[in-house]
Parts: structure tokens; sequence; C-alpha cells
């Protein structure tokens, strides 16, 4: 939750993944929730992804830009990635890393996670692009665990991820495994008009 006793520091938990704290002003973050909730009224919604072994995500999920289903990458776009969001993916590449270099993200997953809701350990490596990730957290505080390459298990190394929040992935940590184990419900600021938790995560595919 922002405004506590101490601030919290940048960090760099692993070779190339970097950790801002309240990247976003708070009035950022509601412009951010609100237009989440524009995204959600069509023509997509917040669904819950079935994955091909018939289990059902947690999270609810839209995507914008190139479409992302489980585990690959189609060739059409249901709704256009606005270029604000593009603008902000490169703002916060520059803020990790100095500089946004040929970052282009051309696909964009918004995960709302509701009461129990969570994220197993995954790669995102359907992308042909080894450009970074980029990951924006709005409302509830989570435990984000960033893993290494090799597979799910340790070792692994857990960061707390409030509103507000800038997390970069790539470089050397561009292909472990990642997830969101816990969220800490209801301990957004009331006044962001969010219950709950969002995560807007930005990646480049490499696909033409």
């Amino acid at each position: 939750m922002t405004g506590g006793l101490f601030p919290r520091e940048r960090a760099e938990p692993a070779p190339g993944a970097v950790h801002v704290p309240e990247w976003l002003s708070f009035e950022r973050q509601r412009e951010l929730v609100a237009a989440c909730r524009e995204f959600g009224r069509g023509p997509l919604a917040y669904e819950h992804t079935v994955l091909p072994g018939g289990g059902v995500m947690s999270v609810r999920s839209l995507c914008l830009g190139r479409r992302w289903v489980p585990y690959r990458y189609l060739d059409r776009v249901d709704v256009a990635l606005p270029e604000w969001l593009v603008a902000l993916g490169r703002a916060a590449v520059a803020e990790a890393y100095g500089e946004a270099g040929s970052f282009a993200p051309d696909t964009a997953l918004v995960n709302f996670y509701g009461d129990g809701a969570r994220m197993g350990m995954h790669q995102d490596r359907e992308e042909r692009s080894g450009a970074p990730v980029v990951s924006l957290s709005l409302g509830d505080r989570c435990v984000f665990r960033l893993g290494n390459a090799a597979g799910r298990g340790r070792p692994w190394t857990d960061v707390e991820l409030g509103s507000g929040d800038l997390f970069v992935f790539g470089r050397e940590s561009r292909w472990v495994y990642h997830g969101v184990p816990r969220v800490f419900a209801g301990t957004a600021d009331p006044s962001l008009g969010l219950t709950g938790r969002l995560n807007l995560t930005l990646r480049e595919t490499g696909r033409p």
C-alpha cells in the first residue's frame, strides 16, 4: 500500500529484472483503472482463460493488440493496442534500463485478480522477440515470484508489488518462470476505485 512510513526502494532482484515502486502517480493509476474498465465494456470482456488441458485460470483476462491464446499468438487483432499504452511501455523500459531502444510492444494482456485469484509459475515464451516484459500493477498488493529459467521450482525471489509499481524483466531474466502466488485482498486505496488487483503486461511478440 502506498503512503507507508518508509519509502520502498528501487531494486534489481535478479540481473535484468528491475522493480520501481510507485512509478505511476496516483492520478495516473486512476486513469489506468478507468481505461481497463472501459476495455472490458466491449467488444472484449474479461474472461477466465481455459487451458488446453481443461484447467481454468482463476484470473480474468482480456488481450489488446496481437491476440494471445494458450500457448500461442493468433494472426489477428480484435482491439488495437492504444498508442498511449505503447508509449507508456517504452517509457517503462527507459525507466528500467536507461533507454527504450527498439522496444515496440504489440500486445497487452490485462489480468484481473478477484477473490482468491493467483497465477501459477510460467514462462512468457510464445514471443519470438527477446524484448523485455513490462508489468504494471494496480490495486491490491501481491507477492510476485521471480524464479529461474530451468523450471518452476527454486531458486526464486519473492517481491511485493503495490499499486503503481513497475516491474520489468528482460536481458538475463527474460525467460525466467514467474507467478503470483498470493494477493492481499483489501489493501488497495479505496479512492482508487478498484476492488482487487489489475496487472497490465506489455510484450513485443516479434511477429509480422
